[in-house]
């Protein structure tokens, strides 16, 4: 049974850098408070004329140039993003189209910040059945359609405006602090072949998805629960904008990584000595560093991003992948184990061979 192993990726950092301090600005905040909660310290977010497909397409080309794949050899199209261009379609036959590919088979992931391991999975199980021997993983978020500040106010964070916010201004954009520090905006991208190397490729995967407390990290507005989907009063309230019990979320992110960590190095008879590098999901530095914990593992074998970048949803783990294997530090042969958690709730790692 073929097996699929990632031979090339990709990146595309969206170009606007934006400091701590720079937010702090136009939201009541500072450097040290954000540090010290997420190790967040800089994010990048898109200007009006990039979408997420625009970032997904841009990470997706240098992906295929890595691995001298020809446009025409994609066979399948795997897109992860919590933030499409339009409610409807997704972004996959969107990205096929801006990126030249055939009229291949598109698949829309939507488990947030678990995307790209669920994108993965199904990836994995399109080659082992024979359906497809060359796919297009990718995952790509603009979030900051999410900022709840105005142009004017953004332009002054920037240093661009010299107005700065108003009392009432202020207090909005701060009303939602302890989520817009966190966000950022990426694309990235992997492409997966058909191996018959029976050493190399996708090993096991644990996904899991449990909606009983979807409701603790969720947007609850401009939704088809509601009639309209979207209304002026949504706006008002916030309803576009995601809530988040921290507390919740951090103890369910923990608790579980940790876990399904374990079952995956367990079910396949490896240890954590025997793992070159732990990939995990770069929403909170806190939570990562809990989980390395608890799995016993030293710093050099989880890299970290989220200083830079934030949190880019489902692009995270394929950001890291990216920068691994560039500098290094993810050779051939080395094993990877990759661990998410996303809003869903949902869940998972999955145990790679590059």
């Amino acid at each position: 049974m073929p097996r699929a192993l990632i031979i090339g990726s990709g990146s595309e950092i969206a170009a606007t850098r934006l400091t701590n301090d720079q937010m702090a600005r136009v939201v009541d905040t500072n450097d040290q408070w954000i540090r010290e909660r997420s190790g967040v310290e800089t994010r990048h977010f898109a200007p009006p004329d990039v979408a997420t497909s625009d970032l997904g397409v841009a990470a997706a080309a240098k992906a295929l140039e890595a691995a001298g794949v020809e446009k025409d050899e994609v066979d399948m199209v795997v897109f992860a993003t919590m933030t499409p261009d339009h409610y409807f379609p997704g972004c996959g036959t969107i990205l096929q189209h801006k990126l030249g590919l055939g009229t291949v088979p598109c698949f829309d992931i939507r488990q947030q910040c678990s995307g790209f391991l669920y994108g993965l999975q199904l990836a994995d199980a399109h080659i082992r059945a024979g359906m497809a021997r060359t796919v297009l993983l990718v995952g790509a978020e603009v979030h900051i359609g999410f900022m709840p500040w105005t142009q004017e106010n953004y332009d002054y964070a920037l240093g661009v405006s010299d107005v700065p916010p108003t009392k009432e201004e202020r207090e909005w954009n701060s009303r939602f602090r302890h989520l817009v520090v966190l966000f950022g905006d990426a694309g990235a991208a992997v492409v997966l072949r058909a191996s018959e190397d029976g050493e190399r490729g996708v090993l096991d995967h644990d996904l899991h998805g449990a909606g009983a407390d979807y409701e603790k990290l969720c947007v609850p507005g401009t939704g088809f629960k509601h009639r309209p989907y979207t209304s002026p009063e949504q706006f008002e309230r916030g309803d576009h904008i995601p809530v988040m019990d921290g507390r919740f979320v951090f103890k369910m992110a923990t608790t579980h990584m940790a876990a399904v960590a374990k079952t995956v190095l367990e079910r396949n008879k490896v240890t954590s000595d025997e793992v070159k590098m732990v990939l995990m999901h770069q929403a909170n530095k806190r939570i990562n560093e809990y989980c390395q914990r608890a799995l016993n593992l030293p710093d050099e074998k989880v890299p970290h991003n989220i200083h830079k970048y934030g949190n880019t949803t489902a692009a995270t783990i394929p950001l890291l992948w990216d920068e691994c294997v560039r500098d290094g530090r993810i050779t051939p042969g080395d094993l990877v184990l990759m661990v998410a958690f996303g809003a869903g709730m949902t869940w998972g790692a999955s145990l790679v061979r590059a």
